[in-house]
């Protein structure tokens, strides 16, 4: 891991580039990789795109490319080489030992980043598990001495414990703990969404790529505070905020951790306490950054993840699109997305997608809308008329769905006009069809 004592981590980054890939996308890719080490402070001296025609199973890159980089090291004075592709613990080794610098793979970078970003007691805990599952396969280059063993005690016959043998031990009894209060805090979760199901307001989630906006929405949408900036993975810790609808009925409005390209497995499974939020949710709001040339590939790649989740579209979750960053497209393009966006309501096959600009605060009012009408698609609204010996009903409207007007008469009847779910809708009428007008 990156020590942060160090004053200045200058950096070289690689981008693999091996034969199927676009070369289309291969600058956005370093571009990408560019960005998150920015955004753990890492002040990027050079980069470069490295074509992968076969990869070496000892050292990943190969002889000739490998003495090059070592030159563009020497030349920008770099102490850490960032390496945007998956290394074994083997070849990451054994690249330091040819570059004398720390190297560091995109798995070892993202697990930098939400280190430095997590917030929250549950987020370190995520983070530090994931992290020692990922220390745990790299021990091998973590010490120089593996071959050591300690002395047997107690006159036991045989070699003493080997120095790796003892350090994986400790790691997994330290994975072990994590893992425990992880459950804990599951735990917890599972009971405050069972708390949530049984308000009668709505959940809706907010998901996408990370940097596309969604905590800069989950703002305007909410006042709620939430730290965000121009930068990969801004924020990990998930937000809750009341969201207050055109009709002024609430739901409650969640900003998740942001998806990335290979995201680290560990990672989704240290989080999945925290991911699971966005399975539980009634709506999701898909976040995309429209303006982003790669964004079809961006919107497969957080579908891929929430289909890890079992969650989203392809497990019959309400899904829409938000299509943010509108102000950065030119005039043709903000025409043709447009046209896309008002046919995606017309048509039933299409998902609805509405085109906003977060910056110019443009589009939120039919947002807005659209998440209304999504939550409360199967809604009834219903007129009651309430005796004052049945007031426990009118109680449990007031619970359990949203009242949009009521007043009272004379004889003390309570007459209501009340928005109820389907399923409740179902149990009033199960139980006092006499009520309803």
């Amino acid at each position: 891991m990156i020590k942060r004592d160090t004053p200045i981590q200058n950096a070289l980054v690689l981008h693999p580039r091996f034969g199927n890939s676009r070369a289309s996308d291969v600058d956005y890719d370093l571009e990408e990789v560019i960005g998150l080490a920015d955004a753990l402070g890492v002040d990027t001296k050079a980069s470069r795109i490295v074509p992968i025609r076969d990869l070496k199973v000892s050292n990943f890159f190969g002889s000739g490319q490998i003495s090059d980089m070592k030159a563009e090291i020497k030349a920008h004075d770099v102490n850490v080489v960032i390496v945007n592709g998956a290394l074994t613990p083997v070849q990451q080794r054994n690249l330091e030992r040819l570059w004398g610098k720390k190297v560091i793979d995109r798995t070892g970078l993202i697990l930098e980043i939400f280190g430095l970003r997590a917030a929250t007691k549950e987020g370190k805990l995520q983070v530090e598990l994931a992290r020692q599952g990922y220390e745990r396969s790299r021990l091998v280059r973590t010490w120089t001495h593996l071959e050591r063993q300690r002395g047997g005690t107690g006159g036991l016959a045989g070699p003493g414990e080997t120095q790796i043998e003892s350090d994986r031990r400790v790691l997994n009894d330290k994975i072990t703990k994590l893992k425990r209060e992880l459950e804990q805090v599951r735990r917890t979760r599972g009971l405050q969404r069972q708390k949530r199901k049984r308000a009668p307001e709505r959940v809706v989630a907010l998901v996408g790529y990370t940097n596309a906006g969604k905590s800069t929405l989950f703002n305007l949408l909410t006042e709620g505070g939430v730290f965000a900036k121009d930068m990969l993975f801004a924020t990990l810790d998930t937000t809750h905020r009341v969201l207050i609808m055109p009709s002024g009925q609430p739901a409650v409005l969640s900003d998740t951790v942001g998806f990335i390209s290979d995201l680290p497995t560990d990672l989704i499974t240290a989080f999945r306490a925290t991911l699971e939020e966005v399975k539980e949710a009634d709506l999701l709001i898909h976040v995309r950054d429209i303006s982003d040339p790669l964004t079809e590939r961006r919107r497969e790649e957080v579908l891929q993840v929430l289909g890890q989740l079992e969650a989203g579209p392809e497990h019959d979750q309400p899904m829409i699109e938000v299509w943010n960053k509108v102000d950065l497209l030119g005039e043709v393009q903000l025409d043709s997305i447009s046209e896309r966006a008002q046919a995606s309501l017309d048509l039933e096959d299409m998902m609805e997608a509405y085109p906003v600009s977060c910056h110019k605060k443009q589009g939120l009012e039919a947002l807005t809308e659209g998440i209304e009408r999504a939550v409360t698609q199967g809604d009834e609204i219903l007129s009651v008329e309430i005796p004052p010996h049945k007031y426990d009903v009118r109680a449990w409207l007031h619970k359990n769905g949203y009242v949009m007007n009521e007043k009272t008469r004379r004889n003390g009847n309570c007459e209501m006009q009340v928005r109820l779910s389907e399923s409740d809708t179902g149990k009033l009428r199960a139980r006092h069809s006499e009520l309803i007008s």
